[in-house]
């Protein structure tokens, strides 16, 4: 009995010591969990807890070298990454974020998830003077009392990668600044702390912004381009799409421009009207994504399947085709005109079907394309953002009816014209004076040089006869060694090169007298096309008040365009003509196509002009809406040329005096 009693106070024990152990271990587990759960919450960044606005970081995340390894440490490249981050911690919806970041390390950046950079740049993107990020596919950032603190719907984060140079470690390559650009917010300078950096902006209570029509969505944005891109109709795995060109600027425009874009999620266009790609590629859809979706779908009539197709205005002979035109404001051969020259010709239009693959094809998953450009043969380099999603366009009811219709969707694509970088422009300027008998060409290279083995690409443009500007540059250079010679100017061992300019003008003063003085222009077209509606326009800082009149041109006076002269053809005189053949084309150079006019001005309105000492030359000239490149320098009065007037005035006293004396 004692024996069975002793076995069951045993089992007794064994039973309370593993309920015992059991106890513990889910205890310690327990208590495991709740350290690696505190673990996993992140620490919020330094200042933002504080921040009662948008709050922007900068995270240096490392770097490692790379090939080639150089001993120059100023030329060395390394590979970094880095993470930026944008969020909103205040109470007001943040529509269109764009988020300036100050590299200033000659950084190229290769990619950035999150975002895009704002002038649709592709990567690899040189951004050594810093660069503004705007949201992709996050445009607008709402607050944590709309989203129940969403993190998602309040913030961006951007992961950058990317090269930068000549940083010695252990130096760490910061920006040198962060700031939120977006109108009516003010920022202090970022506070750094070794790789990381941040600042709190918030909005600017002395910031007026513009009274407008209280919308859903961002409102619209002016700039010297604007592009909509409005969804017509949608179904489930296809839309229809209008886009619209408007030339706001009224010094710039275009004659055949080209556009193009970067498809998001593996669009192809079908059809298209009003427009056409330069490249007609089906191969793409067949043994792509698009092939594999619709498998029984016949690609050998689709217009283009390239992620970055090329699309230009359709020739105007197909205005009236029923099935490529019929469209308002398009087959005009590319050209956009300013509003000033000509406003049923400042805005272009096409339309076409856009197919869609999963996971977007519904009919409410519509994303406009990314990375827009525009370009002309000739006209304004720009520079495009990015597409803001603001409120549907209004058309009127095509029944006639006073009733309008509204897009489904639609985005905005701002572009803005920007100055020629030095010896990439497309167009040049000479000056000349009657009081000078030698002409300032245009710049060498003004327009880049491709080929320097025979001749000097930085050499100062020789100085030339008034005659040589109606030859070819390649013509010239018996006539500049001669004037030279003769004028005992210095002939450099290696000649200057060309300028390579397909159009130059001419800026001659003809004339100046007590009450006014005159001006002469003259446009050259070197290129082997004619420029229909051509215009130009000239700044002239010290002269436009004066301005009276222009004879051979129409001209205006810019009011929205600081100090600046507006001209183009009279009408059947908008032409200019390509170069062509000279009379005897075995001996005789070409001849560019050429026009001119005489300009003339008052004093009376510009008390003080000095035009002997250059007031009376313009400081910026516009061809087509290309910005040219200036001489660097004016005409002096020449010692051993008089002026016509001091002449006239010698005259005068000699003839009186010789009747005294009699």
């Amino acid at each position: 009995m004692s024996t069975f009693r002793s076995i069951k106070i045993q089992r007794m024990l064994l039973v309370f010591v593993t309920l015992f152990l059991v106890t513990s271990r889910i205890q310690l587990c327990y208590g495991q969990d709740e350290e690696e759960n505190e673990e996993d919450v992140p620490e919020t960044p330094p200042g933002q807890d504080n921040c009662n606005g948008i709050f922007l970081t900068y995270n240096f995340n490392g770097r490692e070298k790379e090939y080639p390894r150089l001993k120059n440490a100023t030329a060395q490249a390394w590979a970094f990454k880095a993470v930026a981050s944008i969020l909103n911690a205040g109470t007001e919806e943040l529509k269109a974020w764009r988020m300036f970041v100050g590299f200033h390390h000659k950084e190229i950046l290769v990619s950035a998830t999150g975002a895009t950079i704002v002038d649709g740049s592709d990567f690899p993107a040189a951004v050594g003077n810093g660069t503004t990020f705007v949201g992709n596919p996050m445009v607008d950032l709402k607050t944590a009392v709309d989203t129940a603190g969403d993190i998602n719907q309040i913030s961006v984060q951007i992961e950058i990668t990317g090269t930068q140079f000549g940083v010695k470690p252990p130096e760490t390559p910061m920006p040198k600044d962060l700031k939120l650009v977006n109108d009516g917010w003010k920022c202090p300078g970022a506070k750094r702390k070794g790789t990381y950096m941040h600042v709190c902006c918030k909005k600017d209570p002395k910031f007026k912004a513009p009274k407008v029509k209280s919308t859903k969505f961002a409102p619209r944005r002016w700039g010297d381009l604007s592009i909509t891109y409005d969804v017509l109709q949608a179904f489930s795995n296809n839309y229809m799409a209008q886009v619209t060109l408007d030339n706001i600027s009224p010094i710039g425009g275009f004659d055949h421009w080209n556009l193009t874009w970067e498809w998001q999620y593996g669009e192809f266009i079908n059809d298209m009207r009003g427009a056409f790609t330069s490249r007609k590629d089906s191969a793409s859809c067949v043994y792509g994504a698009a092939g594999k979706y619709y498998k029984d779908f016949d690609f050998s009539n689709v217009m283009n399947c390239e992620k970055r197709p090329y699309i230009s205005d359709m020739p105007l002979e197909k205005a009236n085709d029923t099935k490529l035109g019929k469209l308002p404001s398009c087959c005009r051969n590319g050209s956009l005109l300013p509003s000033v020259m000509d406003p049923s010709k400042a805005r272009s239009m096409f339309q076409m079907t856009v197919y869609k693959l999963p996971p977007y094809d519904n009919r409410t998953a519509l994303t406009p394309p990314m990375k827009w450009q525009i370009k002309g043969v000739l006209g304004s380099n720009y520079k495009c953002g990015a597409p803001i999603r603001v409120d549907p366009t209004e058309f009127p009811d095509a029944s006639g009816l006073l009733s309008k219709t509204t897009a489904l969707a639609t985005w905005q694509v701002v572009c803005n014209m920007t100055k020629p970088e030095k010896k990439k422009a497309r167009c040049c300027v000479s000056f000349s004076a009657y009081y000078n008998e030698s002409v300032i060409p245009c710049n060498t290279c003004a327009c880049g040089c491709p080929d320097t083995d025979k001749c000097n690409p930085d050499a100062k443009p020789m100085l030339l006869p008034s005659e040589s500007l109606l030859v070819p540059f390649e013509n010239r250079t018996v006539k500049a060694k001669a004037w030279a010679k003769l004028k005992k100017f210095p002939i450099p061992k290696k000649l200057p090169c060309p300028d390579n300019c397909g159009v130059s003008i001419n800026w001659h003063i003809n004339s100046d007298y007590s009450s006014g003085w005159t001006a002469r222009v003259t446009l050259f077209n070197w290129e082997e096309f004619p420029f229909e509606d051509w215009f130009a326009a000239v700044k002239m800082d010290k002269a436009y008040a004066g301005y009276e009149n222009v004879y051979s041109f129409n001209g205006t006076k810019l009011t929205n365009v600081a100090k600046t002269i507006f001209f183009h053809g009279l009408k059947d005189m908008n032409y200019l003509v390509a170069e062509t053949n000279g009379s005897d084309p075995k001996n005789d150079p070409r001849v560019p196509g050429k026009q001119q006019s005489v300009i003339s001005f008052t004093k009376k309105k510009t008390p003080g002009i000095n035009i002997q000492a250059g007031d009376g030359f313009p400081t910026r000239v516009y061809f087509n809406g290309e910005e040219c490149a200036l001489p660097k320098s004016f005409p002096i009065k020449d010692s051993a040329h008089k002026s016509p007037i001091s002449f006239l005035l010698v005259l005068f006293v000699t003839i009186i005096t010789f009747m005294m004396i009699r």
